[in-house]
């Protein structure tokens, strides 16, 4: 209860044994802590690692203080593309963004983040392929084809210092305007 000091459990290799109380990213949340990004209108992705993308990209600024550790990213396509796409994120540093897109926090009305992001931008030098999430498929949306969309959990595996970019990666152009992407991460303090 209120105002005790518990008894705390390790488990045989010495780790601390906890319960969760709240949702899982509830006290993150809370703290004001987690933001997310999603593009508000569809967008026809770039091909490949190309310098002059489109897209959804997400920036940490090198003025920032803090590290951004990504938790999700999400992608659905609502208009088949001409041919199939491994649909990926890349990575890379000294990204200039404007900052197109405006960040959210995940407590609504809480603060601004440090990040920035865009749809559509020149990157500094050719990105590198981090991660392969899947293949979008040519069949008609209506057919529920593989690939259509999803949600990714990062888990955390993935951080941003400062000057550093992630970005959505599509092996071929996706159909016209039907690209929508989101990133949901922590900003934790350098």
């Amino acid at each position: 209860g209120a105002g005790t000091n518990p008894n705390l459990r390790l488990d045989n290799l010495g780790g601390l044994t906890i319960t969760q109380l709240n949702s899982r990213y509830y006290e993150t949340t809370y703290r004001r802590q987690m933001y997310t990004i999603a593009n508000q209108s569809g967008v026809t992705t770039s091909a490949a690692l190309t310098t002059t993308y489109v897209g959804l990209c997400l920036d940490n600024p090198t003025t920032s203080t803090v590290n951004l550790v990504l938790t999700k990213a999400g992608y659905s396509f609502t208009v088949a593309p001409a041919a199939a796409v491994a649909v990926g994120l890349m990575t890379g540093t000294g990204a200039s963004i404007t900052g197109a897109v405006t960040p959210r926090n995940r407590f609504v009305g809480g603060v601004g983040s440090q990040a920035l992001a865009s749809t559509s931008l020149t990157l500094p030098g050719t990105p590198v392929l981090e991660t392969i999430l899947d293949t979008v498929t040519t069949a008609a949306i209506t057919t529920a084809p593989k690939g259509v969309g999803t949600i990714v959990d990062l888990e955390g595996s993935l951080i941003l210092p400062p000057g550093a970019f992630v970005a959505f990666y599509t092996s071929t152009a996706g159909g016209a305007s039907g690209f929508f992407g989101s990133f949901q991460w922590v900003e934790v303090p350098l």
